[in-house]
C-alpha cells in the first residue's frame, strides 16, 4: 500500500510503498477514508536528530477516520465496512485517568512506550491503518469521512481547553481565540455553540480573520503591538475571562498574559514553544495558565455529536496522497485557510 512517511531527519515527507498490514489479536484494520494534516506533523518534522522521540520511518496522521476492513482475533462490537474514526490519544487503558476515559492524560503510557498513530505508531495518512483496540474508534453516525476527520484533534483540542472553562464564561463575558487557523476557527464555533460569551479573534493574517468573522468571531483583530490595547479597550478595561492561544509562541503568550482578565483562566494549547511566567504582580490576580492536551474519549463523542447537529464544521481543502507532501508546504507556509485533508483512497 502507499504511504505517507517521514524517513530522515531533516527531510520533506515521501509518499512510499509499504507493506499491507494485518491487525492481530485484539486489532481493528482500518481502510482510510479521511487523514489531517496539522501543524504537530511539522514540528515533529522539525526537531533535531539529538533526541528526537520516534523510530523513523515514520507514517504520519493523528487524525484519522475509516470503515472497518478486518477485525483482529477476539474483537467484537464492530463489523466489516462500519464507518469509524480514530480516538487518537492512546493510553493503557487501565490507570485510573484512562479509567475515566481520559486516555490523553495516561499516567503510563510513556512508561510502557505506547504512542498515538503518527506519532509515534504508524498514523493515518496511508490507505490502510491498524488501530491497537476497538476502544479507540467511534462510530461516525452519518458524518462525511472529510468533515469528520479534523474534530478528532482540530475539534476535540480546543472542546476540551473550552469545556474546563465553561464557568468564567456566563453573559457578559468575553473569550479570546489567538490563532484562527485548523484549531482556532474550531474553537470560535465552539465558543458560539457553547456559551454566550463574545468572541474575539487574532490573528497576523487577513484571510484567517475572514475565516474567523464568517465563523462567528463577534470582533476580530490584527494580533500585532496593537493587539492587547485593542482587546483592552474592547472589553472596558477589563480584559477576557478566557483566552485561548493555538500557537503558543512568545508574542502571542505575550498577548494571551496581557489581555486576561482578574482571575481569568489562559490556556496554551498551541505548541510553539513559548511559556507563560506566572507570580505575583506578573499577571493580574488569581489567573490561572493550564496547558491542555488533546482530550478524553467521551469528549470526542460529544464533538461529533455537535457537528451531526450543524453546530460546528471545519473548513476544509483536500488532497490526494500523492499530493500529501503538497500540503504541508503550504500548511508551513500559511497558505491552508482551515485544515487540509488528504484522501488515501480517493
Amino acid at each position: 500500500m502507499k504511504a505517507l512517511q517521514y524517513r530522515t531527519i531533516g527531510a520533506a515527507p515521501e509518499v512510499v510503498s509499504v507493506p499491507d498490514p494485518e491487525p492481530g489479536p485484539g486489532q481493528v484494520l482500518l481502510k482510510v477514508t479521511a487523514a489531517g494534516v496539522c501543524h504537530s506533523d511539522i514540528a515533529v518534522m522539525s526537531w533535531p536528530a539529538e533526541g528526537f522521540p520516534y523510530e523513523l520511518p515514520l507514517t504520519l496522521g493523528h487524525e484519522g477516520v475509516g470503515t472497518v476492513a478486518a477485525l483482529g482475533a477476539g474483537v467484537t462490537g464492530l463489523s466489516e465496512g462500519e464507518a469509524v474514526a480514530v480516538y487518537g490519544p492512546w493510553g493503557c487503558g487501565a490507570c485510573v485517568k484512562c479509567a475515566e476515559g481520559k486516555e490523553n492524560y495516561c499516567l503510563r503510557a510513556d512508561e510502557l512506550g505506547i504512542r498515538p498513530p503518527g506519532l509515534g505508531a504508524p498514523g493515518s495518512m496511508a490507505e490502510y491503518m491498524l488501530v491497537d483496540d476497538p476502544r479507540h474508534l467511534v462510530p461516525l453516525n452519518g458524518l462525511d469521512p472529510v468533515a469528520a476527520v479534523p474534530l478528532t484533534d482540530a475539534g476535540l483540542t480546543p472542546y476540551h481547553a473550552i469545556k474546563r472553562a465553561l464557568p468564567r464564561l456566563v453573559p457578559g463575558s468575553t473569550a479570546v481565540v489567538i490563532g484562527t487557523g485548523g484549531l482556532g476557527h474550531v474553537a470560535i464555533q465552539l465558543l458560539r455553540a457553547l456559551t454566550p460569551a463574545r468572541v474575539v479573534a487574532l490573528d497576523v493574517s487577513e484571510d484567517k480573520l475572514a475565516l474567523a468573522r464568517k465563523v462567528g468571531a463577534h470582533e476580530a483583530v490584527l494580533s500585532d503591538a496593537k493587539a492587547a490595547a485593542a482587546v483592552r479597550e474592547l472589553t472596558g478595561g477589563i480584559g477576557a475571562e478566557a483566552v485561548f492561544d493555538f500557537v503558543g509562541a512568545e508574542p502571542t503568550v505575550a498577548v494571551a498574559g496581557a489581555v486576561a482578565a482578574v482571575e481569568g483562566d489562559i490556556s496554551i494549547v498551541g505548541i510553539g514553544g513559548a511559556a507563560l511566567p506566572v507570580g505575583f504582580g506578573r499577571l493580574p490576580f488569581e489567573v490561572s495558565v493550564n496547558a491542555p492536551y488533546w482530550g478524553s474519549r467521551s469528549e470526542l463523542v460529544e464533538v461529533l455529536a455537535l457537528a451531526r447537529s450543524g453546530m460546528v464544521s471545519v473548513h476544509t481543502e483536500t488532497f490526494s496522497l500523492d499530493e500529501a507532501p503538497l500540503a504541508y508546504e503550504r500548511l508551513h507556509e500559511g497558505s491552508i485557510n482551515g485544515r487540509a485533508v488528504i484522501l488515501p483512497n480517493g
